[in-house]
C-alpha cells in the first residue's frame, strides 16, 4: 500500500525531528519487541513513552516559535501511522497526547489565541504528556463542578484516559449545574500529581491493552477561577468542539489505518505460505480494496484538517471520514485473518492482536448512530446543534 517513506537512521535525541516517519520507524524495533509483553500483561507501554520523550517527539506539534518541532497535521498523522505498524497501543496513546498539542497549535497559528501559548511552551520546555478523556469529555461533558471561594471543586470519574500512568496534565472538564446561564461545562487542566487525583488500575480491555487507558478519579481538586479556559452550555456544540473534531480525528484515525496496514503485511506473508487458490487470492484482493478505501478516507480527513475552516459542515465531513476509516479498516483486518488461514489464529503470529486492536476504531465519537443522524440532518437542512 501507499505507506510513508521510511528510513532506519536516527537523529540526535537533542534535536527536533525533521522526518517524523523516520524517527518513528527507528523507534519501531524496540516498540515491536515489547508489544507482546504489554498486551499479555495489560501493561502500559511506559518505556516506549520514555523513548518518545528522548527522541524529541513529545513537542513535535508545538510551533517552532515556542520551542517545538512545528510539525504539520499531515506529518503528525504519518508519524502515528508508522508507529502503529510496530505497536498499536503506543501509537493510540501517543495520538491522544498529540492531538491535545495539535489543537492549541492550530488555534495559535490560525487564530492567534494567546491563552494557548503558556501550555505550548510548557509542553516543549518540560516535555509534558497531556492526557485526554474522550470517553468522558465529549460534547455532553461529565463530572461535577461545585462553586467555592475562588474557583470550583471537581468531583469526576474520567474513563478511557490513555497514558494515565505517565501523564502530567489531564485536559478535562466538569459540569457546573448551577451556572447562571444554565448547566455549563467548564474546561481546564488538572495536574496528575494533585493529591485529589487517583489513577484506577482498571484497564482490562479486548484490545489496545498497552494504552494504560485507566479511569481517573478526581475527588475534591479545586480549579481556580482563572484556570478555567472555557465555559460553554452543556449538551450543544461549541465552536471549540468543531476545532477539536477537525484536528483530533484525522490524527486518531491515522493510528487505525496503520494497524490495518500492519495486519495486511502479516496476512500477505502468511497467505504466501498457503496452497494458492482463487479463494486465497480473492481474499487478499478484497483486503487490499478495503484498505485502500480506508486510506483514501483518512487522507481526505487530513486534507480537510489542513485546509478547511471549522464548523458544522466540516465536522460532518470529518465524521463521515471517521466512520469510513473505521468501517474499511475493520473489514480489511477481518479479511486479513481469513487470508492468513488458521495460522493467524495463533497468538504468536501477532495477527489476532491486531484484530483485537482495530476494534477500538468503533468506539470514538461520533459513533455510527449519532454520526449517521448528524449527516442525515445536515443533508435535510435540519438543526444539528444537539446531535453528538
Amino acid at each position: 500500500m501507499n505507506r510513508p517513506q521510511q528510513a532506519a537512521t536516527t537523529a540526535s535525541p537533542t534535536d527536533f525531528p525533521t522526518d517524523l516517519v523516520a524517527r518513528a520507524h527507528a523507534l519501531g524495533a524496540g516498540f515491536a519487541a515489547r508489544v507482546a509483553a504489554a498486551d499479555d500483561g495489560d501493561r502500559f507501554v511506559a518505556e516506549n513513552f520514555t523513548e518518545l520523550k528522548d527522541a524529541g517527539l513529545i513537542a513535535a506539534g508545538v510551533p517552532t516559535d515556542f520551542g517545538g518541532g512545528g510539525a504539520s497535521i499531515t506529518e503528525l498523522c504519518n508519524m502515528l501511522r508508522e508507529m502503529a505498524h510496530h505497536c498499536s497501543s503506543t501509537a493510540l496513546a501517543f495520538a491522544m497526547h498529540t492531538h491535545q498539542v495539535a489543537i492549541p497549535a492550530w488555534r495559535w497559528q490560525r487564530q492567534q489565541a494567546a491563552p494557548v501559548v503558556p501550555l505550548l511552551k510548557r509542553v516543549a520546555a518540560e516535555k509534558l504528556v497531556l492526557l485526554s478523556s474522550g470517553g468522558s469529555d465529549w460534547v455532553a461533558g461529565s463530572g461535577e463542578a461545585q462553586k467555592v471561594d475562588g474557583g470550583y471543586r471537581i468531583t469526576a470519574r474520567k474513563v478511557f484516559t490513555s497514558a494515565a500512568p505517565i501523564g502530567d496534565l489531564l485536559m478535562t472538564g466538569a459540569v457546573w449545574e448551577e451556572a447562571p446561564e444554565g448547566p455549563s461545562v467548564l474546561h481546564f487542566g488538572i495536574p496528575m500529581k494533585s493529591p485529589h487525583v487517583k489513577v484506577l488500575n482498571n484497564w482490562r480491555a479486548m484490545g489496545m491493552r498497552g494504552t494504560g487507558s485507566h479511569d481517573v478519579m478526581i475527588d475534591g481538586h479545586v480549579v481556580p477561577e482563572e484556570a478555567v479556559a472555557l465555559k460553554r452550555r452543556q449538551g450543544e456544540w461549541h465552536p471549540l468542539f468543531h476545532i477539536i473534531s477537525m484536528i483530533a480525528f484525522p490524527i486518531i484515525y491515522a493510528v487505525y489505518l496503520g494497524v490495518a496496514e500492519a495486519a495486511r503485511e502479516r496476512a500477505v506473508a502468511m497467505a504466501g505460505k498457503r496452497r494458492m487458490s482463487e479463494h486465497v487470492t480473492s481474499l487478499v484482493g478484497r483486503m487490499d480494496t478495503e484498505l485502500r478505501a480506508a486510506l483514501w478516507a483518512q487522507a481526505e480527513m487530513v486534507r480537510i484538517a489542513e485546509t478547511a475552516a471549522p464548523g458544522a459542515a466540516t465536522t460532518n465531513e470529518i465524521m463521515m471520514g471517521r466512520t469510513l476509516v473505521a468501517r474499511h479498516a475493520i473489514a480489511a483486518v477481518e479479511l486479513a485473518m481469513e487470508a492468513a488461514g488458521g495460522a493467524g489464529f495463533y497468538r504468536d503470529a501477532g495477527l489476532e492482536r491486531l484484530f483485537r486492536d482495530i476494534q477500538g476504531a468503533r468506539f470514538h465519537p461520533m459513533q455510527q448512530g449519532p454520526q449517521a443522524t448528524y449527516a442525515g440532518r445536515m443533508a435535510l437542512g435540519l438543526d444539528v446543534s444537539t446531535v453528538f
